[in-house]
């Protein structure tokens, strides 16, 4: 196991936590991030501090005791775990394998949780362990490397009846998502960007829906 750990570099000084959640992280500083610097870092927290006011303006159970388990499918830097600011709940953030910059050592460096995973596989873990659901350009991350449908359906498999999805994307992808979660049996609504509608990304918010199938499905 040794061999697949990367040792913390004994100069770098982390601060405690929750401190350490918005201070930059040391990997940062010493450039070991390529094409991540300071002034990038914090911008992308002012970003998500403003999209995470509107998910919580949008579905006003963020933040509460209903969603406990989180994933964040597209993690980046982990801005959006850490500005959830939810003691109650914890997040996993995933770094899709296909990712252009490695960024699990930053989201490790901030005190959260997170792993590497190919969203063309299944993820591991069981049917319906999560209650909420982030997506942030992930299906246009994952466009000609495999189907939509398939990354849905693995979605539909880990979201409990009754959970939340939030997916940030290009309109015209999520125009394509939204066709399949009708299917899926999922409530849907299509939401204009914070800047505007001439924005060309869009947030689509899904709720899985519970339901059985009816003596007639059954019989069928």
């Amino acid at each position: 196991m040794e061999g697949c750990l990367t040792p913390f570099p004994e100069e770098a000084q982390l601060q405690k936590f929750p401190e350490r959640l918005f201070a930059t992280p040391p990997r940062i500083l010493q450039g070991r991030t390529p094409g991540v610097t300071e002034e990038i870092y914090e911008e992308d927290n002012k970003l998500w501090k403003k999209y995470i006011s509107t998910y919580k303006r949008i579905n006003k159970l963020i933040g509460s005791s209903r969603y406990r388990n989180i994933m964040d499918m597209n993690a980046g830097l982990g801005s959006f775990a850490a500005v959830l600011e939810s003691p109650i709940s914890w997040v996993m953030n995933v770094v899709p394998a296909i990712s252009e910059k490695n960024t699990l050592g930053i989201v490790y460096e901030r005190g959260l949780i997170g792993i590497y995973h190919d969203w063309c596989e299944a993820f591991s873990t069981y049917p319906r362990t999560y209650d909420l659901i982030h997506a942030n350009g992930l299906f246009s991350l994952y466009q000609n490397k495999c189907n939509i449908e398939d990354i849905l359906l693995e979605m539909d498999r880990i979201l409990r009846p009754e959970g939340a999805v939030i997916m940030r994307d290009n309109v015209e992808v999520l125009n394509k998502v939204r066709r399949t979660v009708m299917g899926m049996r999922w409530k849907s609504k299509l939401l204009d960007h914070e800047d505007g509608p001439h924005i060309p990304e869009k947030i689509l918010v899904s709720v899985k829906k519970y339901w059985v199938g009816n003596e007639e499905e059954s019989g069928s």
